[in-house]
C-alpha cells in the first residue's frame, strides 16, 4: 500500500496482544476513504476501544500496518500533519473535572478564544450554560463540555468511543447531525463505537461488527434494508457471487424490521421543551462569553497570552 491521502484509515493484518498476552485485535483489514463515518458495533471486550486507542496513538503495535491519511501515526515527524481527536469515557469521570472550575476557563485552555466561531456554534448546539462550574455539573453536562473541548479545533480524523451516553435525545441528535455535515463539508472522517443505536439508521457511511477482536461483518448503506415486516427481526442474506470468500469478506444484505421505539417521541418533546425555553444563547441577561472569560481567567492562568500564542502556532 502506497502513501494514499484520499484513504483515511489503511491496516493491513493488524495484531495486537494484551501484556496478559489475551489477543485484543486479530488480522484489521480496514480500507476507509476520507469522508466516511464508520459505526463501531460489538459486545463488550469485542476490541472496539483498543481499534479506537491505537488509531489514536495511545497503544503501540509490533504486527501489521496503520496509515492515517497515508502517513505512519507512529512516526513522530508525521505527528504534525493531521490532527486525530479521541474522546473516550474516562474524561468527564475524571475527579479533576468534577472540581470548582468554570466552564470558560477549560474551553480556553484549548483554543477557545482562538477558534471563536465555532466555539460559539458547539456551545450553543450543546446547550452549555457558560456559567456553569463543572462541580455543580451533571454527567450530561460534563459530558457536552468535554465535546464542546474535544471538537473545537478542527479535525482530520474523529475517534468516539461511548461519548454520546450521557447525552439527552436532542443534544445527540444535534450532534451527530453535526458530525455529519463536518464529514461531508470538510471531507474528513469518523469512527464511532457505541451501544445506543437510536437514530442512526442512515447516519454511517459504513458498519463494522467487532467480536473477539476480529472483523465479523462489515456492511454499506445500500445493502441495509429497513423492512415494515420480516420472519424475523433481522434477516441475512450471502449474494450468491461472493458465497465462496472468507465469512467476513462475504457481500451479504440485511433485512432489519422496523421497531417500535420512543426515540421520536423523546426527540419531539426535547425540541418543544426548547422551544418554550429558547436556546441558552439567546438569553441577554447572562454575561457574554468574553467578558465571563475576562473576570476569570486572570485567576487561573499566569499568562493568558501564551495560550493564544500557542494556538497560533499550531495552526494547521
Amino acid at each position: 500500500m502506497t502513501e494514499d491521502e484520499s484513504v483515511s484509515i489503511y491496516t493491513e493484518h493488524l495484531f495486537y496482544q494484551y501484556p496478559n498476552t489475551r489477543i485484543g485485535l486479530f488480522d484489521i483489514n480496514i480500507n476507509l476513504l476520507r469522508g466516511s463515518r464508520l459505526l463501531l458495533v460489538g459486545p463488550n471486550g469485542a476490541g472496539k476501544s483498543t481499534l479506537l486507542k491505537i488509531l489514536a496513538g495511545q497503544r503501540l503495535i509490533k504486527s501489521g500496518k496503520v496509515l492515517l491519511n497515508g502517513k505512519d501515526p507512529f512516526d513522530m515527524r508525521h505527528r504534525g500533519n493531521q490532527i486525530v481527536t479521541y474522546l473516550g469515557t474516562e474524561w468527564a469521570n475524571n475527579e479533576i473535572t468534577k472540581r470548582d472550575i468554570p466552564v470558560t476557563v477549560l474551553v480556553e485552555s484549548v483554543g477557545g478564544d482562538f477558534y471563536k466561531e465555532r466555539r460559539d456554534m458547539l456551545i450553543n448546539l450543546l446547550d452549555i450554560d457558560i456559567t456553569w462550574r463543572m462541580n455543580q455539573c451533571s454527567d450530561g453536562e460534563r459530558r457536552r463540555v468535554q465535546l464542546c473541548m474535544g471538537l473545537l479545533k478542527p479535525w482530520d480524523l474523529l475517534l468516539l468511543d461511548e461519548v454520546t451516553v450521557d447525552l439527552d435525545v436532542l443534544v445527540r441528535y444535534r450532534l451527530l447531525e453535526f458530525l455529519r455535515k463536518e464529514t461531508e463539508q470538510r471531507n474528513c472522517t469518523i469512527v464511532y463505537a457505541t451501544h445506543i443505536f437510536d437514530g442512526l439508521g442512515e447516519w454511517p457511511t459504513e458498519v463494522m461488527h467487532l467480536n473477539g477482536g476480529i472483523i465479523v461483518k462489515r456492511y454499506v448503506p445500500k445493502d441495509i434494508h429497513f423492512v415494515n415486516e420480516s420472519k424475523q427481526p433481522v434477516e441475512e442474506e450471502d449474494i450468491k457471487e461472493d458465497i465462496n470468500k472468507q465469512r467476513h469478506e462475504r457481500r451479504s444484505v440485511v433485512l432489519i424490521q422496523k421497531i417500535k421505539s420512543f426515540y421520536p417521541l423523546a426527540l419531539k418533546w426535547l425540541k418543544e421543551d426548547l422551544g418554550v425555553r429558547g436556546e441558552r444563547t439567546d438569553d441577554t441577561s447572562k454575561p457574554k462569553y468574553e467578558e465571563l472569560t475576562r473576570r476569570l481567567v486572570k485567576y487561573y492562568y499566569d499568562d493568558k497570552d501564551r495560550i493564544g500564542e500557542y494556538f497560533t502556532k499550531t495552526q494547521q
